[in-house]
């Protein structure tokens, strides 16, 4: 079933300020959210597809998106606080994420920093924020997937990821529009939280962090390094204790995976 603008309004808050579009197949949310931010469109739109063609994910991988199955939407925002802090923009919405879900579904989600949600080892949903900076008005375009009803993966994929429908055993498929509205008040809750706040959003992101405490290996700019989760920082990044007691900081460019 195709996805209705009217049924995710509402099921949104109230007091939600969200501007939805709904689209048949576009190549990518995120490339037409993009063109309207750049257009001079204003914060808060969300675009959505019930099929895309060319969806990307962490490090320009290609996000699988069946027609109609899952969810695929794109949002753009112009924050309102310094840009120094708008990195944190992944923090925010990957807890609303989680929390979005578990509004809607018994299950229990985490965080494998510093994009991908987690439910029981399997990778259910993953996001990617991107940031274009321009004297006419930066913007921050976010895009999210997750996996609502797909039960089939490719083979590359079948032993790591998993969908809402296959975590619930639901027999019949999960309506779609109600988890969107639930991740968008989430959303919407935890930017309040972007500057003054933000503390308690990172006590909550350390709870749920599936990679706090385990031994890992990051690769950056090229370079493969290897130690212990220590923290997340004040800022949303990946605190890494070396072998040596030393500690370095990093950025959510890095690629981390546990070690086995």
């Amino acid at each position: 079933m195709s996805l209705s603008v009217d049924a995710i309004e509402r099921a949104l808050d109230p007091d939600g300020v969200w501007c939805c579009e709904v689209h048949d197949e576009i190549t990518s949310t995120s490339d037409l959210a993009k063109a309207a931010g750049m257009a001079g469109r204003e914060s808060r739109l969300v675009i959505t597809a019930d099929s895309q063609t060319a969806g990307r994910g962490q490090r320009s991988n290609r996000w699988v998106t069946p027609r109609g199955l899952d969810l695929m939407f794109s949002v753009l925002l112009r924050p309102a606080v310094t840009m120094v802090l708008w990195p944190r923009i992944t923090t925010l919405a990957a807890l609303a994420v989680c929390r979005g879900i578990e509004d809607k579904l018994a299950l229990r989600v985490g965080i494998k920093w510093p994009n991908d949600i987690y439910c029981e080892g399997k990778k259910l949903s993953g996001l990617l924020a991107e940031t274009t900076v321009r004297e006419q008005g930066s913007f921050i375009v976010l895009g999210i997937g997750i996996n609502v009803n797909t039960t089939e993966f490719p083979a590359e994929l079948v032993e790591s990821a998993t969908s809402l429908k296959l975590q619930t055993n639901a027999i019949m498929p999960l309506p779609r529009e109600p988890i969107l509205a639930a991740v968008l008040n989430q959303l919407s809750r935890a930017i309040v939280q972007w500057d003054d706040g933000f503390d308690e959003i990172l006590l909550e992101v350390r709870d749920r962090s599936i990679l706090l405490g385990k031994n890992v290996r990051a690769l950056l700019d090229g370079k493969t390094v290897f130690g212990r989760v220590r923290d997340i920082d004040h800022d949303g990044h990946l605190v890494l204790e070396h072998l040596d007691g030393s500690t370095q900081i990093l950025s959510s460019a890095a690629e981390v995976r546990p070690m086995p």
